[in-house]
């Protein structure tokens, strides 16, 4: 029987960061994601709350009517408004920042898990209301 090549710590590593940048070994997404209709449904009821990532010369060319603006650049889990029982949905343009946005949420152990798929590209794609 043929025995595989031995690893060195570095190649392993290599391998584990491959394996998180493409998402293999992964049992399910860390993010909850929800659609801009989800969304919109979600605010009409009144059981969301939106925080837009995005830079404020972004936030102000456009966003979620209601939305806090709380950018990337300066993001402290720690400052997140009170929802008061609603849902905290993070958005940014297309999705990435409000990941990143929620991987420090979770690396500071706050209980916001939940981003909109596609972000604001997405909600005003859909035809969605637009706060200026």
């Amino acid at each position: 029987m043929l025995e595989a090549p031995k690893q060195s710590v570095e190649e392993q590593c290599q391998r584990k960061a491959e394996q998180m940048v493409f998402g293999f070994g992964k049992s399910a997404p860390a993010h909850k994601e929800v659609s801009a209709q989800q969304l919109q449904d979600m605010i009409a009821a009144g059981e969301a709350l939106v925080v837009d990532v995005r830079e404020v010369n972004e936030f102000e060319e456009g966003h979620i009517p209601g939305a806090v603006n709380m950018p990337l650049s300066s993001f402290q889990a720690s400052k997140l408004p009170d929802a008061g029982g609603k849902t905290l949905v993070l958005n940014c343009l297309g999705g990435k920042r409000s990941g990143m946005a929620l991987d420090k949420c979770a690396t500071a152990q706050a209980s916001v898990d939940t981003h909109l798929a596609g972000g604001f590209g997405a909600w005003a794609s859909a035809g969605l209301p637009v706060e200026r």
